[in-house]
């Protein structure tokens, strides 16, 4: 291992959120329990095996070896890991196989590669595991030639739902459970030992892990559930679901093109002899051990699948996706928010727009006489409270002059009766054809819907003004645009500004604004059925993206 691979470091990319905390003793059983469990994020816990009977008892560089044979005896199997790819132990079951050995034999050759460190004699070494009378010619002569190879891997000291499976129970007298984990009803504690330098690929658990290292080191890089679209994880439905289809030491970034981000959003841990890790379930998790390692777990479920009943499973399913869903578009309005406020920075029009012989100005003056003639009883109000165009900001004049472009392009051959009859339409068969696209990405959704590009930027209050001076000075153009021109998109915005401006106005102005800005439809119901509906399309088109993005990282295998 190189040395900048040795040390600790966190991705440009984890947020300060997801950091693992560090701690140079152990918390109390309360302090873990209510301020670092239900935080589902990892902790590093300094010194927590120190003095125990297994970091004094187990250590290889001080006879632990010899005990270990001698405590477990020479007649118990455990079942080991083999793996094809060398040092690297992949959880797919195409890339290593179980073997049942003799502990005492990997004992003996983990013996045998500690004397080879130690410069001494290997032929008495061989010799002795030759001898072993547990152990089968055949078996010996292999575990030998693949010794490299080898790895114990969840040997059970204790296993709640299977004790038969617990070959390694009698360790168990030398395990003290942490103090801050007392009361935890644990799945199982299992038994991990190296031979040699070894890797694990990346993957995570269903339960709540604490990593505790008895002897050596471990180099722990992990990564938060929410960085599984770097990670690639296996299909669903596959035996090995837990784990990352990226192979650790060659990563193929043209089949797994966003995997070349993987460490902008990882953390790496280093933890020696009598530290412990707490890997919240979920958590991604990649292990890097040195030679002679010894390592033991604590496995226990989490409260939240403690408590999740199965028949509860369809409404977890909705809340989730709905939750996804909401993040998405507030991801969408945010960055384009961002992004348009930049395009924007220090755009400030001149008054030249405005004044006589400018295009704003006739298509302002050419609107105002068209529109108020359209609305029977209409005048010109400009110069009413709330309403007047000349109290406009510059930058909010531009945007009210750009959707009235669009409007005016776009329907003005369309009269009154026309816009009625394509409001009161059933919208559901035109939402059903819509619902068939295929959801666009982010940036698609803003470009697509020129209104809601131009409403972006505006602030709450600005855009209030705008929309109270079109009600009372160009109520066709606010119909039509409403009606006829709003994407899903826009739909979207709009009613988020309207909640942004219901924060930052009374409960009296509100009603007062809401009921100044129907009375530019003939058809109150209309107007309102026509946001709701584009709203929903949005939302469905989001969800789309959401679903699309859940299946391809979660379902599919890349092409």
């Amino acid at each position: 291992m190189q040395a900048e691979e040795d040390a600790e470091f966190v991705g440009a990319r984890v947020e300060a959120g997801l950091r693992a905390a560090r701690f140079s003793s152990p918390p109390s059983s309360e302090e873990f329990a209510a301020s670092i469990e239900p935080k589902n994020v990892p902790a590093v816990f300094r010194g927590v095996l120190n003095g125990s009977a297994a970091s004094s008892r187990w250590d290889p560089l001080h006879g632990g070896l010899d005990y270990l044979l001698e405590k477990v005896g020479p007649d118990v199997a455990v079942e080991a890991m083999m793996s094809s790819t060398g040092h690297v132990f992949y959880g797919d079951l195409r890339s290593h196989e179980r073997v049942s050995i003799p502990f005492s034999t990997f004992m003996h050759s983990c013996k045998s590669y500690l004397g080879g460190l130690n410069a001494a004699d290997d032929s008495s070494k061989d010799k002795g595991i030759g001898e072993e009378p547990t152990c089968s010619e055949e078996m010996c002569s292999a575990s030998l030639e693949n010794s490299e190879q080898l790895y114990l891997a969840q040997v059970s000291i204790l296993n709640t739902e299977n004790k038969e499976r617990c070959s390694l129970e009698v360790l168990k007298e030398d395990i003290q459970e942490p103090i801050f984990l007392k009361g935890r009803p644990f799945s199982s504690i299992n038994f991990w030992m190296s031979r040699a330098h070894m890797r694990s690929s990346t993957h995570y658990d269903p339960h709540h892990n604490l990593l505790c290292v008895v002897a050596g080191c471990k180099k722990v890089t992990l990564w938060s559930p929410s960085a599984s679209p770097f990670l690639y994880p296996m299909p669903v439905y596959g035996e090995a679901s837990n784990h990352s289809c990226v192979s650790i030491e060659e990563p193929d970034y043209s089949s797994y093109t966003r995997a070349k981000y993987m460490k902008e959003y990882s953390e790496r841990v280093v933890l020696n002899c009598g530290d412990a890790l707490f890997i919240p379930e979920g958590w991604y998790h990649q292990v890097d051990s040195d030679d002679l390692t010894i390592a033991i777990n604590f496995w226990w479920k989490s409260r939240i699948m403690t408590e999740m009943l199965e028949h509860m499973d369809a409404y977890y399913l909705r809340r989730i996706l709905r939750r996804l869903v909401d993040t998405e578009m507030d991801k969408i309005a945010q960055k384009n928010s961002f992004s348009h406020a930049q395009e924007n920075n220090g755009f400030q029009p001149t008054d030249k727009a405005l004044r006589p012989g400018s295009e704003q100005f006739n298509l302002h003056n050419e609107v105002k006489s068209h529109d108020t003639s359209d609305k029977k009883g209409a005048t010109d109000t400009s110069d009413k409270k709330g309403a007047p165009l000349q109290s406009l900001e510059p930058s909010t004049l531009q945007a009210l002059y750009e959707l009235m472009s669009l409007v005016h392009d776009s329907v003005e051959a369309v009269d009154q009766n026309n816009i009625a009859e394509s409001a009161s339409q059933d919208t559901s068969s035109s939402q059903s054809i819509e619902r068939k696209k295929i959801a666009a990405d982010d940036s698609s959704l803003l470009e697509k819907d020129p209104v809601a590009k131009i409403i972006l930027p505006v602030e709450p209050l600005e855009l209030r003004s705008m929309l109270l001076a079109m009600v009372h000075t160009f109520p066709r153009t606010l119909e039509g645009l409403v009606l006829n021109i709003l994407g899903p998109t826009g739909a979207e915005i709009l009613t988020r500004k309207f909640d942004e401006m219901d924060q930052q106005t009374t409960t009296e102005e509100q009603t007062e604004f809401y009921k100044t800005f129907y009375t530019a439809f003939d058809d109150q119901y209309a107007a309102m059925d026509a946001l709701l509906n584009r709203k929903e399309l949005f939302s469905f088109q989001v969800f789309q993206s959401v679903l699309d993005q859940y299946l391809r990282v979660h379902v599919d295998r890349p092409s």
